[in-house]
């Protein structure tokens, strides 16, 4: 089988990483690829923050924790040492579908490279508050930034499973 289309079929959600930091040129790649996500008009709406530094990743883990109701002491992001946090520019019109496209090239990127990926939602919120747009204003970010989803990345601590049987009536084709 074609590896594009290996690990498009193969790629499965990690929820649990290993601690150990994962190499720069892993995480280059996968940043990279994300970068050369198709966009709405070639727009490029989106921005990737990667969170390597443990004391902010865990203060953000915090964060999206309360926003999701989480009990304390639960790490939404399951272990992983690296969040990827794809946020786009609302002001473009396809903002969402491209970030939603980042995401998908950060997780197939990690596939192709053996890491483990999973998509955690709560950037939104993340980002409209005052904790979120403190780390923008602290990075130099200006514009209508809105947060799409989070990419955590790491190295896999548990089996990957299999897919589930694609449903019936998945795909309806006309000739």
């Amino acid at each position: 089988m074609n590896e594009t289309l290996n690990v498009l079929e193969n790629r499965r959600s990690c929820r649990n990483f290993k601690p150990d930091m994962i190499t720069d040129e892993e995480l280059n790649s996968v940043i990279r690829a994300g970068t050369f996500a198709p966009s709405g008009m070639g727009k490029q709406s989106p921005i990737i923050i990667a969170v390597t530094n443990k004391i902010l990743r865990d203060k953000i883990a915090e964060e999206n924790r309360k926003i999701g109701g989480f009990e304390e002491g639960f790490d939404p992001f399951y272990g992983a040492p690296v969040i990827l946090i794809v946020l786009a520019n609302s002001e473009v019109g396809t903002y969402i579908y491209d970030g939603s496209l980042v995401m998908g090239n950060l997780m197939n990127a990690a596939e192709s490279l053996g890491l483990g990926s999973i998509w955690i939602h709560r950037a939104k919120e993340e980002f409209n508050s005052d904790f979120g747009k403190a780390i923008l204003k602290d990075l130099g970010i200006k514009g209508n930034y809105e947060g799409i989803a989070h990419c955590a990345l790491g190295y896999r601590n548990e089996e990957k499973k299999k897919a589930a049987p694609r449903k019936e009536n998945y795909v309806y084709h006309i000739k």
